[in-house]
């Protein structure tokens, strides 16, 4: 599978005149690849399912979980739908979170075994579910046997990492130290000193990260990877983030990846980075798509304020910046306080943010617990938490006497978890369900171009998203309150918009009156749009 990613003449003269929005026709143009038909779920295995008793998540426990992601039976809706996972970093680690790898080609032995993890992956394979995992490129734990021999200076290892005879004095990019002492000398280690940087510049560590990856694709059968911190790959002094550099090496990496296993994934972590900055790597073959942090945050904005002003502009941008649909979109993920928290625990403005991540355009990905609106703010052990099945007392996590870390509070616990929601049709976890089987069934919103429409009123969000024959019309009521009497608009269309059916959502009907130009003035679609309420036409 070729991952040439080109912007036809058509879209880049849009851009460079500044349109908002590119033509429909130059968008269904645009390449498309196998992770477009996608939604990912990241889990911890740490905090997912215990299967031995001893109060840690493991890789035999996820597996004993993944019929509540997918059952593999596409005529069944009681399995969330999901139809990739993303594992935070399984390698053996020094710290309890795995971004502190001690053995790139070791499974955590608190997770289990490489068997255990090649059991898991041809599991989910037989469910039709894509397997990536956390790969820690730019910095190895402190303890790992490379930094240890290059702390006494040993030759081999020495230039595997960042050194200075003197404190260069600068700091991080966002203020921390980043040169610690060891010995007489200094090392790089922008997170922290139990993190030192890798020395992308020295040859033999460019080979030896390369085989690591190898490793993963081709000994375990991964599907890819979920690229960490890649915006601070390589250095020059105080220039510590994006340089050219960092996308050249990435595009080499790459390419290697593709040797190894063709049409294998990688998504990348370029946190706070603009849409046009992340979208730089994807041009540049450096990866295939890339977190849009800005894109998240202005979803949680729409469903928290109620308001679709700003949440256009980010779609805007992303459909106007990025190749076609080439990038990822999320709500919050394990470095972030969960939504639910930044939702007030608002059940309906969760279900909005869920609609406008499962309907808008890109590849979604899901953080564990989300769907069932499971709380947690820092630290960061308190966001990653485990999983919430039931309301028993350690909420089917776990038979052990403690586990790992503690749940939430009890009672929340208790209205909180898989076991109480998924029968129940109003649930949060049940809009989840239905939306990512909805994403399943229509390529349009799986690989579909996007359009604003006009609407009368700043809380409804209305769109449409088109491939081949097939167009949808999202209308999202991102209020509080139900919404009456709003109308929507539309210039033009080239298809026939005249006979809409619902799709997704309940409630009466109504066809629009189409104007000379296929489009529609202040179509009402329904008479009033339920608070929070989400519906799905079809033309």
């Amino acid at each position: 599978m070729s991952k040439g990613y080109r912007i036809i003449a058509a879209a880049l003269i849009c851009c460079l005149l500044g349109m908002a929005e590119l033509p429909a026709q130059s968008q269904a143009s645009q390449p498309t690849y196998w992770w477009n038909d996608r939604v990912f779920y990241e889990v911890f295995i740490r905090s997912f399912q215990d299967s031995d008793g001893d109060g840690i998540g493991d890789i035999q426990g996820l597996i004993s979980r993944l019929d509540y992601l997918n059952d593999g039976d596409p005529s069944t809706s009681d399995d969330l739908g999901v139809t990739g996972i993303w594992l935070m970093p399984p390698a053996e680690a020094h710290s309890y979170h795995g971004y502190d790898v001690t053995d790139y080609y070791a499974v955590e032995s608190d997770y289990g075994t490489r068997a255990d993890m090649r059991q898991l992956v041809a599991a989910a394979h037989e469910r039709g579910i894509a397997v990536i995992v956390d790969m820690v490129l730019n910095h190895t734990s402190s303890r790992h046997h490379w930094f240890l021999g290059a702390r006494i200076g040993d030759p081999t290892w020495r230039d595997w990492y960042i050194w200075q005879a003197d404190d260069p004095g600068y700091r991080g990019p966002w203020g921390a130290v980043a040169w610690h002492r060891a010995g007489g000398d200094y090392y790089y280690g922008v997170f922290w000193d139990g993190m030192p940087d890798l020395n992308y510049r020295n040859a033999a560590v460019t080979q030896e990260m390369q085989h690591v990856a190898s490793f993963w694709l081709r000994d375990i059968g991964v599907d890819g990877f979920r690229l960490d911190a890649i915006k601070h790959l390589i250095e020059a002094g105080e220039r510590q983030e994006n340089l050219p550099e960092s996308r050249q090496w990435l595009s080499s990496y790459e390419a290697h990846l593709e040797t190894v296993k063709p049409g294998s994934f990688t998504v990348g972590e370029i946190f706070g980075g603009p849409s046009f900055v992340v979208a730089r790597y994807i041009e540049e073959r450096a990866i295939d798509i890339g977190f849009d942090f800005k894109l998240a945050s202005e979803m949680i904005e729409a469903a928290s304020r109620g308001s679709n002003r700003d949440i256009i502009r980010a779609h805007r941008a992303a459909m106007r910046d990025y190749p076609f649909n080439q990038f990822a979109t999320f709500l919050t993920n394990h470095d972030q306080n969960r939504l639910a928290n930044a939702l007030r625990q608002n059940v309906g403005r969760n279900k909005v943010a869920a609609s406008l991540l499962l309907t808008g355009p890109g590849v979604p990905f899901l953080y564990y617990g989300e769907e069932i609106g499971m709380i947690g703010t820092k630290p960061d052990e308190r966001i990653r938490t485990p999983m919430q099945w039931d309301d028993s007392p350690l909420a089917g996590f776990s038979e052990a006497a403690r586990p790992w870390q503690p749940l939430q509070a009890a009672e929340h616990v208790a209205s909180v978890n898989v076991a109480r929601q998924a029968n129940a049709a109003d649930s949060l976890l049940s809009h989840y369900r239905d939306l990512v089987h909805l994403r399943n069934s229509h390529a349009a919103l799986r690989r579909g171009d996007w359009t604003h429409v006009e609407s009368s009123t700043r809380g409804i969000y209305a769109f449409l998203r088109s491939h081949e024959q097939e167009r949808l019309m999202v209308i999202i009521n991102l209020d509080d309150e139900p919404i009456a009497g709003f109308a929507l608009s539309l210039a033009e269309s080239e298809r026939d918009l005249s006979a809409p059916t619902l799709a997704f959502g309940s409630g009466e009907l109504s066809a629009p009156v189409l104007n000379a130009a296929g489009g529609f003035d202040a179509y009402a679609p329904m008479l009033a749009l339920n608070a929070h309420s989400t519906i799905v036409l079809a033309f």
